[in-house]
């Protein structure tokens, strides 16, 4: 499968919708894409990582850098990750739980919570 981002919108949200492997060859164009929502002047952002099937510390890194960048725009950043434990459970969760890193983010399960105002994420 090779890596795609596309975008759409909802509502107020820009959302990235990311396939394929997050690692030190593609996060950069991932980087990219963020910063091109950002300059646009969206500052609410949904990244869809369901169908990232692997992700190394450098896509890690991205996802880090891509959180800091909306917090300095007082804006939000919400990730859609199957939960961890389901059938389905992402590899980009599991990678989460191991480096500690999943407490930063605003987790949901599927676009509608992501984009809905007052859901809660899922418990980290």
């Amino acid at each position: 499968m090779a890596f795609k981002v596309t975008g759409i919108e909802r509502g107020d949200w820009a959302v990235l919708r990311v396939s394929g492997e997050l690692d030190l060859v593609t996060s950069p164009v991932l980087r990219q894409r963020v910063h091109g929502v950002v300059a646009e002047g969206h500052h609410a952002l949904v990244l869809d990582l369901s169908e990232v099937f692997f992700c190394d510390s450098s896509g890690v890194g991205v996802l880090i850098a891509a959180r800091r960048l909306i917090r300095s725009c007082r804006g939000r950043l919400r990730l859609i990750l199957p939960a961890l434990g389901t059938a389905d459970g992402s590899h980009v969760n599991r990678v989460f739980a191991a480096l500690g890193v999943r407490r930063l983010f605003d987790v949901h399960p599927d676009l509608e919570s992501a984009t809905t105002e007052d859901t809660e994420p899922l418990s980290a």
